[in-house]
């Protein structure tokens, strides 16, 4: 239950399906909700608070000074309740040139009931995971901005001795790495692309034993968008995203298993590319009189990586104090293979000024 609740073993339902797990995993999941409505694009398109979670660099071009941003998501609600993940992040520019930035995402397990590996029943636990980051972002030029970040991570899954074994919280740190590039025109029209590096950071560990030390969900993002002005009162924007995850599969036989857990960080990273783990983010945003915003998206995940991708749409509200966003999962994919967010509604507050 512990190595399963940790992300450290892989999964494999079917002989088509061949998941890279982490440690960490509630990292990958898209915390904002405007992003949420587009299947999680958020790599180029226009800045927000909610940004913080994607490419931190395009943060110095947002139209705001400041802004904050909440968010709540529920988790396997097809399932069971209980399960959530709540985020909150926040930018100032502190120049032209120049800002500054912080996130903050809380995930909750719920009550999960435990037993060891007899089957006998042991009391009850109630997980859960936390990452806290802060970032500086600044503009190179007026179409180029770089974005460093540091983050720590704090995993509470099980506590104590079970068979022997004692496990403990995990921490680690990690930093994010991006890049973007803009040549949006006076009218908030034109390209934007965007490059993320995020999540390299150490390995985590639930036991003393340094030898199950496992790998954090690192990744890479690459995006583009395009935002069309048709009139002042009508824009749209489309946009591609693609994430792969720079995490080695974890081998089926013990040899090899121990090579895998003996793998550095950055040999890890270097070694993930035939590990099949590359989603694509298709989105689309409507905006009418910047008050009223229309979003679709179409997430693509390979049978390898789960094959539990699909539908979003999402709508957005300003109001004169805030912006109000909902998101929707269509139901996609079939019991291990099932997208956890499916059927659900999620829901986002930004405030700018």
């Amino acid at each position: 239950m512990v190595i399963v609740c940790a992300g450290i073993s892989k999964a494999a339902a079917q002989t088509e399906i061949n998941v890279t797990s982490t440690a960490v995993p509630f990292l990958r999941i898209s915390p904002d909700t405007r992003a949420g409505g587009m299947a999680n694009l958020g790599l180029a398109t226009a800045a927000d608070a909610g940004g913080v979670f994607y490419n931190r660099a395009k943060l110095p071009f947002a139209a705001a000074d400041a802004g904050v941003a909440f968010s709540y998501s529920p988790w396997l609600r097809d399932l069971t309740s209980g399960i959530y993940l709540l985020s909150g992040s926040f930018y100032k520019n502190l120049a032209d040139d120049q800002t500054l930035s912080a996130g903050i995402r809380y995930f909750n397990m719920g009550d999960l009931p435990m037993a060891d590996y007899s089957g006998n029943k042991l009391p009850s636990a109630q997980p859960s995971e936390m990452a806290v980051d802060l970032g500086y972002s600044r503009k190179l030029s007026s179409t180029i901005g770089i974005a460093v970040a540091l983050r720590y991570i704090h995993s509470k899954l099980v506590s104590g001795s079970m068979d022997g074994v004692n496990y403990k919280a995990g921490n680690a740190v990690a930093s994010d790495l991006s890049l973007y590039y803009t040549r949006v025109d006076s009218t908030k029209g034109g390209w934007s692309a965007g490059i993320a590096l995020s999540n390299l950071g150490s390995k985590i560990s639930y036991t003393s034993d340094d030898a199950q030390k496992a790998f954090l969900p690192a990744n890479l993002g690459i995006g583009i968008a395009y935002t069309g002005v048709v009139d002042e009162d009508n824009q749209i924007t489309v946009g591609i995203d693609y994430n792969h995850l720079l995490v080695p599969n974890i081998p089926a036989d013990a040899l090899a298993a121990t090579e895998y857990y003996n793998k550095s960080v950055t040999e890890g990273w270097f070694s993930s590319f035939d590990n099949k783990q590359n989603t694509v983010s298709l989105g689309a945003e409507y905006v009418y009189r910047r008050r009223f915003s229309v979003r679709a998206g179409y997430l693509i995940v390979p049978k390898a990586a789960g094959d539990n991708g699909g539908f979003t749409t999402g709508l957005g509200i300003k109001l004169s104090l805030f912006d109000v966003h909902f998101a929707y999962q269509a139901a996609a994919g079939n019991g291990v293979t099932r997208n956890p967010l499916s059927n659900t509604v999620r829901f986002g507050l930004n405030f700018n000024w």
